[in-house]
């Protein structure tokens, strides 16, 4: 199971909000890079980023700073917030240098243009599922709609998608943990053959073992996203790689 910190970025800045409010941050850091260069060196797989003034404003905000990443470190970055078109996805992947995008809103609200962007950038494309009580949220988390998180996510298999991304927004910068609902949720996914990563609520190293069991019974679950707790010091990087490293050692 792979391991994706995250950072957030909004003017520039490294924050972390809770459950997707904006009115609810707190800026860790000035200085984004730094903080990504930390994280790569601390045995993060991918890092996971997001534009959050790019969801909100439906357009790619946050890029320089995300071009100044993906040439500081070694890992891959995946980046979500704002892709809603074929410009702004030809701008991060083949100006940026991003080397995989996460799309949401437009997957619900254009699913043929979801299906051939995907299609057409084969295992560079994923799916990003945000829900509030199992259904599917859009513009930045702003809008709930009727749609659930299954329901979405079944439109697309048999597509070359390079992994569902589910994060639960009412776990998301809460501290509490991931829920069962949440891992139900995210085994209904990894059923339909999806690579499934989870995101929200992981705050304790017991939330990666208690993940890490149920990618050994279902190894569609992929990875899982760390977020706050890495910034409130709750999980350390490299005291998590070690310990998952140690878990799939015991499995082979």
């Amino acid at each position: 199971m792979q391991l994706l910190p995250a950072i957030d970025l909004r003017d520039g800045k490294c924050v972390r909000l809770r459950q997707g409010d904006y009115a609810q941050e707190t800026i860790f850091s000035n200085d984004p890079v730094a903080m990504a260069q930390r994280w790569a060196d601390s045995g993060g797989d991918i890092l996971h980023l997001v534009d959050l003034d790019g969801a909100k404003a439906g357009h790619p905000v946050n890029h320089e700073v995300v071009r100044k990443i993906v040439r500081a470190v070694d890992i891959p970055c995946e980046l979500g917030g704002g892709i809603r078109d074929d410009a702004g996805i030809e701008l991060l992947l083949d100006d940026v240098g991003v080397d995989r995008l996460i799309i949401g809103t437009q997957a619900l609200k254009q699913p043929e243009w979801f299906r051939d962007v995907v299609q057409r950038y084969p295992d560079r494309v994923a799916l990003g599922l945000d829900a509030r009580d199992s259904m599917v949220a859009t513009e930045g988390w702003l809008d709930v709609s009727e749609v659930s998180a299954p329901e979405l996510a079944g439109q697309y298999v048999g597509l070359p998608l390079a992994a569902v991304i589910y994060t639960n927004i009412a776990n998301d910068g809460m501290m509490q943990g991931v829920d069962e609902g949440t891992i139900e949720d995210m085994r209904a996914l990894a059923d339909l053959g999806l690579p499934v990563i989870a995101s929200g609520g992981v705050t304790t190293l017991d939330d990666l073992r208690r993940l890490a069991a149920v990618s050994r019974e279902q190894p569609k679950l992929t990875g899982a996203i760390i977020g706050r707790a890495l910034y409130e010091g709750t999980i350390r990087l490299d005291e998590a790689a070690k310990e998952i490293k140690k878990i799939a050692c015991k499995d082979e």
